[in-house]
């Protein structure tokens, strides 16, 4: 079998396995709300020691509430790609937390991912409304200091929307290996309020007013302006954790979860009001063809070997986060150090493409027939799960 024939059944195997997680995770996948008993008990539970929980998984008994929030939504993500089958769930609305997308991906393709902050509810007023007309007619890429940055991400003020699940501590711990196994991420118990009606057309309210339960989540936020991000247990994090867009996969892995969880419409409306991470140049295009002609191998190759170095509760050794922590730093110095200077903004999109725009000249169109062969291969590594794994 020639080369091409080879890769092309690589890709349709690949194809074939993504169509099956999707089937699998919509196969079912509206659990029930959780008992009234459960919720109640919530209130005595306390936080984890996450590396001690993988550790005795085996003796825990109790079941445990999670809260989910930005690509965990996605039944292809939580239930197809991790194969966690939560028990119950429910809907609720946290105000000591908020949604950040702080996590650094990778340039041109995936800048960055969702995570959560902490919200102080009296000193997170809600935003004025603006006008709908001048809202519709406000350009898809506006000007960075418009629109908070240019893509909307600040203007939710009612707290973090997601989703309670209950799920077995063997899920638990799962899921607290594919989130980079413990290495950056603390467990936290957080107040949630499930909503007073599940009619999605309701408003969510500026204060809930149900009785609030606890939920545990992953919490591993970023080190406030200004201060250093610790040496030791700390995660990486860009010197502006504000600036990066996500790229317009990611978003839609969210907002096809809101939908699927059929999270509040008010909601819904805000995640598709953020604007993604778009090429608008030709030295943009370039450089992403460049930059992950380089770097995504390497990456693909870490992610790929990282299977067979995890122990049985599904964490990776030392050595290999260590390794693993530096090439990641090793891309991001790269791009701040040559890519950025030389093929523009791998983080931001540059509005109407600058002085650079993508047109159909012979530059815009070579760059667009490489980026798409590059689009098409075969290697095709989940960037967030890969990203998670390379946090120290």
């Amino acid at each position: 079998m020639t080369t091409s024939a080879t890769s092309r059944a690589t890709a349709a195997a690949s194809e074939l396995q993504r169509v099956y997680r999707r089937r699998r995770a919509h196969a079912g996948s509206k659990a029930p709300r959780p008992s009234n008993a459960r919720l109640v008990q919530s209130i005595r539970d306390t936080p984890y020691d996450v590396q001690d929980y993988i550790e005795t998984v085996d003796s825990k008994q109790d079941t445990v509430l999670y809260l989910a929030y930005g690509s965990n939504l996605s039944n292809e993500t939580f239930r197809g790609n991790r194969g966690i089958k939560p028990l119950s769930q429910v809907n609720v609305q946290v105000p000591s937390l908020r949604l950040t997308f702080d996590l650094p991906g990778v340039p041109y393709s995936e800048p960055c991912f969702a995570n959560s902050g902490s919200r102080d509810p009296h000193n997170d007023p809600p935003k004025q409304q603006q006008d709908v007309t001048a809202s519709e007619k406000t350009p898809l890429l506006g000007h960075a200091e418009q629109n908070n940055g240019g893509y909307n991400k600040d203007n939710w003020h009612k707290g973090l929307i997601g989703v309670v699940y209950e799920v077995t501590p063997k899920d638990y711990a799962h899921i607290i290996a594919t989130e980079g196994g413990g290495s950056s991420y603390h467990d936290i118990l957080v107040d949630c309020h499930a909503f007073a009606s599940d009619d999605p057309s309701e408003p969510v309210p500026q204060n809930p007013t149900t009785p609030p339960f606890k939920a545990h989540t992953l919490f591993a936020p970023a080190s406030p302006p200004g201060v250093d991000p610790p040496k030791d247990g700390g995660r990486f994090q860009r010197p502006d954790t504000s600036y990066a867009q996500p790229s317009a996969r990611y978003l839609k892995l969210i907002t096809d979860g809101a939908d699927e969880c059929e999270l509040p419409n008010e909601y819904r409306d805000y995640l598709h009001s953020i604007h993604p991470y778009t090429l608008t140049s030709s030295k943009q295009r370039l450089g992403q063809f460049i930059f992950l002609t380089l770097w995504l191998p390497i990456v693909s190759f870490i992610f790929l070997m990282s299977p067979m170095f995890l122990d049985d509760e599904g964490r990776q050794p030392q050595w290999l986060r260590e390794f693993s922590g530096a090439i990641f730093k090793a891309v991001w110095a790269s791009y701040d150090n040559f890519f950025k200077p030389m093929f523009a903004d791998g983080e931001r999109s540059i509005p109407d493409g600058g002085n650079d725009a993508v047109d159909d000249n012979d530059a815009g169109k070579v760059s667009r027939h490489m980026t798409s062969r590059l689009s098409r291969s075969p290697i095709e590594p989940d960037i967030e799960k890969a990203e998670m794994q390379l946090r120290v």
